[in-house]
């Protein structure tokens, strides 16, 4: 989404409109020319008590709700500069690992004259999740341009709201995490019994979001580094990271599934229950949201806090950057300002989170919604960002558990005109995604579903998934249910111990011809339960418009052994393509 089509006609983005000179700067509000009639009376020449100025702000996902009602509110009673000037904020939220991406791509676009500074697109304030990934922004940045501070250290940021980071799980199996080392205790263990002798016998399933997208997956990786190193982050080395990569692949080896974003996660562990996942390192307002909406047959879950964690503070980042003009920083200041004010962070509290402002309490961190208002716990520091840089790539190329996907793609006549070119884009991203410990199994199926072609990540097998995504041809009808029934046993036949395994299925029709029924596929998609690592969840994509596939069957399909089903359109299939990687 771009922000300038947040931004109605004749509000100031990034020089004020001049209606009497006919003059705009390039790229600016695109007005028809009835729409810049209508604005002549109010817009004047330059700033005034007639214009707006929509500041974008980009923020993480565990404080995007907060920042769409905090523009709300601000909407109904805007700041304004020292000209009159209205202030206004526009919100868009994203993993924090995508908003260090973001603001990368665009400062490098910006510092080597590939683009204006003035570019609309260009969010003018910031957040991510946590200190880990502000200082990685600022490392980055730093080394696009060394003698320049462009990005403000956490300490000279404004705090916005904070939610630590805990352990979820189930009343009866919190006692057995409540320990100086859960994380080695995980390693050793494959029983929660082994945690704690008089709790429930079961399995150990653990789940996390993915580091490389979400702050909330590179705090817990940080975290399970400093416990098997036994030193504090900040002291961590590269060579800690070389040492110390077997110990975390121990815990990792837990794992039922990563995620893009913390609050998903968090809602699939609680739709699915104990035994698809029986622990989650999550945010504590995750926490209180999934009991906040827990249905009656659904268990409370519970937060355990370690004895050190992140405190996860999300900070007001406003860049000392070209793209940043001096209006944009005055109008800033003032949002940030607003966001600190009681009003305002009444609205962070009651997203689960802890407001920033002393003067506001937690209001819904208590014990009903699974959270404990006065739970002490260390607060846990960055460490050096080129040691979190080696973490990373450590996680993707050695630590991160291995994967098996089935990644099934209807080619059948309804994907002919824009939706396969669309659809062939997206699945070219995928596989440009997925790391050296993964396997993809490509299926093309109409109504017919021929042997898969198999890649690993990684350069050596990028020709062979090019060629498949090239040779797709829109032809046949749509054997769906036999398609997801054969690329499920493909996963039993060839799957080796240790794989998440799933099947992906893209399809913008309906199931045409297959030999098995829906209440029979779902049926064999059972037999693969939750009750050890060969379980295997279906993750349906339903593309195209509306009607053109059954959303109720693809859902049913999806939901019938812990899956997922989302929907996509030729606009928004990559993204919905990127966010399902992540979790294998």
């Amino acid at each position: 989404m771009r922000f300038s089509s947040l931004v109605p006609c004749g509000v100031v983005r990034r020089r004020p409109y001049c209606h009497r000179h006919r003059h705009r700067h390039r790229h600016r509000h695109r007005c028809t020319a009835a729409a810049l009639l209508l604005l002549a009376p109010l817009a004047g020449c330059g700033s005034g008590p007639g214009q707006e100025i929509a500041i974008p702000m980009l923020v993480g996902s565990a404080l995007g709700g907060f920042c769409e009602q905090a523009a709300a509110a601000i909407a109904r009673q805007p700041p304004r500069l020292d000209d009159g000037t209205r202030v206004q904020l526009r919100c868009r939220a994203a993993g924090s690992g995508d908003v260090v991406s973001e603001i990368e791509r665009h400062a490098r676009a910006v510092l080597q004259g590939g683009a204006p500074a003035d570019d609309p697109s260009i969010p003018v304030l910031l957040s991510v999740d946590g200190e880990i990934y502000q200082e990685l922004l600022r490392y980055r940045l730093q080394q696009l341009a060394p003698s320049r501070d462009l990005i403000p250290a956490p300490a000279d940021a404004p705090a916005l709201a904070s939610s630590p980071m805990v352990f979820m799980t189930t009343p009866a199996l919190a006692k057995g995490l409540q320990r100086s080392d859960p994380y080695q205790a995980l390693a050793r263990s494959t029983d929660h019994r082994q945690l704690d002798p008089a709790g429930p016998s079961q399995l150990i399933r653990f789940v996390h979001t993915a580091p490389t997208r979400s702050n909330s997956g590179l705090q817990t990786l940080v975290a399970m580094f400093a416990e098997v190193a036994g030193k504090p982050p900040e002291a961590l080395t590269l060579a800690d990271v070389s040492r110390h990569a077997a110990g975390v692949a121990a815990i990792q080896r837990h794992i039922t599934r990563y995620g893009s974003s913390t609050d998903e996660l968090a809602r699939a562990m609680q739709r699915n229950g104990p035994f698809w996942a029986s622990v989650a390192s999550v945010y504590e307002s995750s926490v209180v949201g999934v009991n906040s909406r827990r249905s009656g047959s659904e268990e409370v879950l519970q937060a355990v806090y370690p004895a050190a964690t992140y405190a996860s503070t999300m900070r007001a980042i406003l860049p000392n950057a070209p793209w940043v003009s001096p209006q944009e920083k005055a109008a800033a200041e003032l949002l940030i300002e607003r966001l600190q004010s009681p009003e305002i962070q009444k609205l962070a509290a009651d997203q689960g989170l802890r407001p920033a402002n002393p003067a506001v309490p937690a209001s819904r961190v208590v014990a009903a919604y699974g959270a404990d208002p006065r739970a002490v716990y260390d607060s846990l520091r960055a460490p050096r960002p080129a040691v979190v840089e080696a973490m990373i790539r450590t996680w993707r190329d050695l630590v991160k558990k291995p994967s098996r996907v089935a990644l099934v793609v209807d080619s059948s006549g309804s994907m002919s005109g824009e939706k396969l070119p669309s659809a062939q884009r997206s699945l070219q991203a995928y596989l440009a995604a997925i790391g050296p410990r993964d396997t993809v199994g490509l299926f093309d199926f109409d109504n017919r579903l021929p042997e898969p072609v198999v890649i690993r990540g990684g350069p050596a097998d990028a020709a062979k998934g090019q060629a498949f995504v090239a040779g797709l041809v829109a032809d046949g009808g749509t054997r769906l249910h036999d398609a997801v029934s054969g690329a499920r046993d493909w996963l039993r036949r060839s799957h080796k111990p240790g794989e998440i395994l799933a099947v992906v299925v893209l399809t913008d029709g309906r199931d045409q011809g297959s030999r098995l029924g829906l209440d029979a596929l779902k049926a064999e998609l059972k037999r693969s339960g939750f009750g050890g690592d060969e379980r295997i969840g279906v993750f349906t994509i339903g593309y195209g418009n509306p009607g053109d596939f059954d959303a109720d069957v693809l859902r049913q399909i999806a939901e019938s052994n812990g899956g997922e089903f989302t929907q996509g359109n030729p606009e928004s299939i990559l993204r919905r393509m990127e966010d399902l990687q992540m979790a294998f």
